[in-house]
């Protein structure tokens, strides 16, 4: 197949694009700075631009868009706030907008998501079926991304969510800065600890794009997650026992609200997220408890 992807060079975009043209797709990556193409000529990078009035390709068979601000680049000030949101939707917009340039539309868009759409909460369980949206911003964000997403469904192309969960890697994401006062010798509970984390391992990520790509019978919404989340404290004492490292000093629920402002709902309020719809599909997570992810992630 002939893949485009923006948000390509990304953390989840990278590793992506590796493993689909290992699986002998051929992989446009588009980006607004040109870069050289390398070996392999099954990675291609295209310059492109959400603006732009046509899309830069002929043709193509799947569509993925991951590009979107981090929520991770520091405090949600208002106008990290409107980057935030702006970056999602008008890439998105963009990206319909140009499709519908296009003689033959692409089987499939894949837009990027997340679990944040459900909102928290200590006791409910979220799978796909759930029928209402959370409404602090992260939840209000990923349903504006999404309603921008659903126009692509509106023109007859398949379109899937991916909300994703707390990917694990080694080289981004939230990891690395999680497993740092670990390597300090300062690792410990962050908050109350009774918060739930809905994680999942990089490479299941890209596994289950893969699986969306490929499964006709997927629609909509997909949580992208591992099948057995646990709490902030059972997180800590994994990434000790794992690390060979203490878990011992808490970190206060009151200093990472001074420390990160509204940002630090991230860590502090948890969800249950389950990937019901991948499973009921028949996808098998190639990291289904936190131990395993953790020893392949650290060991390598």
């Amino acid at each position: 197949m002939e893949i485009a992807i923006s948000g390509g060079t990304g953390f989840i975009g990278k590793a992506l694009t590796l493993y689909l043209a290992s699986n002998g797709h051929t992989v446009y990556i588009l980006t607004r700075q040109l870069r050289e193409n390398h070996s392999p000529s099954t990675i291609q990078y295209i310059k492109w631009d959400a603006a732009d009035s046509k899309f830069p390709l002929p043709s193509i068979d799947v569509v993925i868009n991951l590009a979107g601000e981090s929520i991770n680049n520091g405090r949600w000030t208002k106008k990290q706030k409107e980057k935030i949101i702006n970056s999602r939707l008008q890439t998105t917009k963009g990206l319909i907008k140009q499709l519908q340039t296009l003689p033959q539309s692409p089987h499939t868009f894949i837009n990027a998501s997340a679990i944040g759409y459900y909102g928290t909460s200590e006791t409910e369980i979220f799978t796909e079926d759930c029928p209402k949206s959370g409404n602090d911003f992260l939840a209000t964000t990923v349903k504006l991304w999404e309603e921008e997403a659903s126009k692509a469904a509106a023109l007859g192309i398949r379109t899937v969510y991916t909300r994703f969960g707390v990917v694990l890697g080694k080289d981004g994401g939230a990891l690395p800065k999680m497993l740092l006062p670990y390597q300090l010798f300062i690792g410990g509970t962050i908050g109350s600890g009774d918060q739930l984390l809905s994680w999942v391992h990089l490479e299941d990520v890209v596994r289950m794009i893969d699986f969306a790509i490929h499964t006709k019978e997927v629609n909509g919404a997909l949580n992208i997650t591992a099948p057995h989340p646990v709490t902030m404290e059972e997180f800590g004492r994994t990434i000790a026992k794992v690390m060979h490292r203490p878990h011992w000093l808490p970190v206060p629920a009151f200093a990472l609200k001074i420390l990160l402002g509204e940002m630090s709902t991230l860590i502090l309020q948890g969800q249950n997220v389950l990937p019901q719809k991948a499973i009921q599909h028949g996808y098998t997570h190639s990291y289904d408890t936190l131990e395993h992810a953790l020893q392949n992630i650290v060991s390598h």
